[in-house]
């Protein structure tokens, strides 16, 4: 019998253990493989097609396509074997019943962000089941999908969620409770909402989130001496954090303690100089201190702390416009409409302005594109239908009203939009009418003090000064009175710590002053122009670029100057503001806006798809240090 013998020199082949590592010249050899299947089935593929399909002479045309026998065979397990694709978020393990891999869930989590952000939900709350399906003891899918049902309106499925993720995590999670309180809380669950935000405390008595929502359900609720208790033990557990000393501080304004506050407010910019919204509230409250100097100042360290929030550039506006330096806060809202194009908040007090210095039609243009970015923004419609009833057109003004209250009827905004709806019939004579719509303002908001007192107005206007009379006293007996204890900050100020991050929606805590209230009842009543007025009082969002934290250039001294500046302004234009601020040079660097380039922007964004000019053109970013070479 033949043997075919083997040369000593050349060595069987070995197979390794599934543990053992492959030989480097075996890992070589098996890449060159794939390739090559990749590069004969690719070839394959396009031969059949160019042949006229897989069916059409397939063996003849490989065999002439690729020389040898080797890419032959080749050529025909390319045909059978697919070519690998990498399965995504562990679709396989998941198919396979595996748990995947805990990255995954991150990938999946992040997903869910864009999704949310596209306004496409089914597709996150399928991420989302898939999450809690493979990880159940982590509360985040939970909390996400709670929230994602809440912006759908869908409170009932969000409380069956939160319900189940405090389950699941065993009560362990102080995320889940203070999400879950914060719900019923917006619900008017008052006494629910406080079980919750207790159970999150009890959780976790480091959640500073916690401890600080707990104590502004109950600044809403008029319990100031709760608050102050709650804000105590957020520190106490928390140490100093920004939200606190910054609600804190505000408390203070609101009690007309402006020494405690600023003190307060400084080390709210101590400890996170780059937030927006300290800065503002500080701003605010020497505002109605009378400090506008220093309150300009404070604005500047603003926008240098976030050039890009709508809010910053909003409130100076304001506040130059009410200080009579109308260009100067028509250039600011041109740089906030540049910077925040979907905003449609910046172009109502825009229009606004121009309404009052400028022309309606001006300002018509800018309510319809302001309606065009946002038809479902309430106060846009009002403010325009405000408008055209100082303009003499009662009908178009009754329609935009209808417009603002079909957006949502049982809001604040309805309640403000039915009181000028109220206004409006009473001066066209339609008495019945008016009463109507102020008694369904007050079912809405019962402390509203220009209502009842638009209504009393209403009742000695038709000769009955006994009815007026009776809802006077009625407004002051049901009205809800809140004190604020003195005594209790004597001893809080030895124990301040720095702070952190921003806070949202604390700058209507502070209650409108007897005389802005009496301006507010005269400017509603009476027909005419009046001043724009705030209409940011509402969330702040402290988006942090760079800032210094020195604040010892900020001076309340504004008594000095304030006669040199009033004697300065002219047709609502101010030759010195008595700041050295360099607004040009700033958004040329910050921005990249050219400031001469602002009304052409204003005029040509487009409301349905505009973008920012910051967008178009990426500016380039600053080199990273050199690190020292060793």
């Amino acid at each position: 019998m033949a043997m075919r013998l083997v040369s000593p020199a050349t060595s069987p082949h070995v197979f390794t253990s599934p543990g053992s590592k492959a030989p480097a010249c075996a890992v070589a050899a098996a890449a060159c493989f794939s390739l090559r299947l990749r590069r004969a089935r690719a070839a394959a593929v396009a031969g059949a097609a160019a042949a006229g399909g897989p069916d059409r002479d397939g063996g003849r045309f490989e065999g002439e396509a690729m020389g040898g026998a080797f890419d032959r065979g080749l050529a025909d397990i390319a045909k059978k074997v697919p070519l690998f694709e990498p399965a995504g978020d562990g679709e396989l393990a998941a198919a396979a019943g595996e748990k995947p891999l805990p990255i995954n869930l991150e990938l999946w989590l992040y997903r869910v962000k864009v999704h949310t952000r596209k306004f496409e939900f089914p597709e996150a709350e399928k991420l989302l089941d898939k999450c809690i399906l493979f990880w159940p003891e982590d509360g985040r899918p939970y909390v996400a999908l709670g929230k994602l049902y809440c912006k759908q309106s869908r409170f009932d499925k969000a409380r069956a969620v939160y319900e189940r993720g405090c389950q699941a995590t065993q009560g362990e999670n102080p995320y889940i409770w203070q999400c879950w309180a914060v719900l019923e809380s917006k619900s008017g669950n008052v006494r629910r909402a406080r079980e919750l935000f207790d159970a999150a405390t009890v959780a976790d008595a480091k959640h500073i989130a916690a401890w600080h929502g707990w104590a502004i359900l109950e600044i809403k609720q008029g319990n100031i001496k709760k608050a102050r208790n709650l804000l105590a033990k957020a520190l106490k557990y928390c140490g100093g954090n920004e939200y606190i000393y910054q609600t804190l501080a505000l408390l203070e304004a609101r009690a007309a303690r402006f020494e405690q506050a600023r003190t307060l407010f400084e080390q709210a910019t101590q400890s996170n100089p780059k937030s927006c919204a300290s800065w503002l509230a500080w701003a605010q409250v020497e505002m109605r201190a009378g400090n506008n100097t220093m309150a300009r100042k404070l604005f500047e360290k603003a926008v240098e702390a976030s050039p890009k929030n709508r809010f910053s550039w909003h409130v100076w506006a304001l506040f130059e416009a009410n200080e009579g330096n109308i260009d100067r806060a028509r250039k600011l809202l041109k740089i906030g409409h540049a910077v925040n194009p979907r905003d449609p908040v910046i172009l109502q007090s825009l229009a606004l302005l121009e309404y009052n210095y400028s022309s309606a039609n001006v300002a018509r243009v800018l309510f319809r594109k302001a309606s065009q970015i946002d038809p479902r923004h309430q106060p846009v419609w009002i403010a325009w239908g405000w408008m055209e009833w100082k303009e003499g057109n009662a009908r178009t003004a009754r329609t935009l009203y209808q417009r603002a209250l079909s957006i949502n009827s049982t809001n604040e905004c309805a309640a403000r939009c039915l009181q000028a709806w109220g206004v409006l019939e009473q001066r066209a004579g339609n008495y019945t009418a008016a009463r109507r719509l102020l008694r369904s303002s007050l079912s809405i908001n019962s402390q509203s003090e220009v209502t009842w007192m638009t209504w009393a107005a209403l009742e000695e206007e038709q000769g009955d000064p006994v009815r007026a009379e009776e809802i006077r006293n009625l407004y002051f007996q049901q009205r809800t009175e809140v004190v604020d204890d003195a005594s209790w900050v004597m001893g809080f100020l030895d124990v301040i710590d720095p702070a952190l991050d921003s806070v949202k929606k604390l700058l209507n805590l502070d209650p409108q002053s007897g005389t802005a209230r009496q301006n507010n009842l005269k400017s509603t009543t009476e027909p005419g122009r009046s001043t724009i007025s705030s209409s940011a009082g509402g969330e702040y969002s402290g988006t942090s670029t760079t800032v210094g934290s020195d604040t010892s250039d900020l001076s309340d001294k504004d008594d000095e100057d304030s006669d040199e500046v009033s004697s300065k302004k002219n047709n609502g234009e101010a030759a010195d503001l008595g700041s050295d601020f360099d607004l040009d040079g700033f958004i040329k660097k910050r921005l990249g806006l050219d400031p001469a380039e602002l009304d052409a922007v204003l005029e040509g964004s487009d409301p349905k798809g505009v973008v920012t000019q910051r967008r178009k053109r990426r500016l380039p970013r600053k080199p990273l240090p050199l690190l020292p070479v060793p």
